[in-house]
C-alpha cells in the first residue's frame, strides 16, 4: 500500500531542446528587435519588455513548481498518517 514517490527527471536530449529552444527564441527575437524600423526609444522599450516578460515566465514556473512541491509533501503526510491508522486498526478486536 505504501507508493513509494518516484522522482522524475528530465532527460539530456529533453534538457539541451529546451535549452537549444530558448536561446533561438530569445536570439530571433535580439535580431528582430535590432533590424526593426523603429527609433531607438520604440526598439528599447521592445526589448524591456521582452527580458520581462522573460524574467516573469521563469518566476511563474518556480511558483508553480514549487507549489507542487508542497502538494506532495502534504500528500506523502497524509498518506503516512492514514498507514499508521490501518496499521494499528484491528478490525477484530472487540470493543
Amino acid at each position: 500500500m505504501s507508493d513509494t514517490p518516484v522522482k522524475q527527471q528530465s532527460t539530456a536530449a529533453f534538457y539541451g531542446q529546451a535549452v537549444a529552444s530558448f536561446a533561438v527564441a530569445m536570439a530571433a527575437t535580439a535580431i528582430g528587435i535590432a533590424r526593426l524600423q523603429a527609433s531607438a526609444w520604440v526598439r528599447g522599450f521592445l526589448a524591456i519588455a521582452v527580458l520581462y516578460l522573460v524574467t516573469s515566465a521563469f518566476t511563474l514556473a518556480k511558483v508553480i513548481r514549487d507549489r507542487q512541491e508542497a502538494g506532495q509533501i502534504v500528500s506523502r503526510v497524509d498518506q503516512a498518517r492514514l498507514e499508521k491508522l490501518l496499521a494499528e486498526h484491528d478490525p477484530f478486536e472487540k470493543l
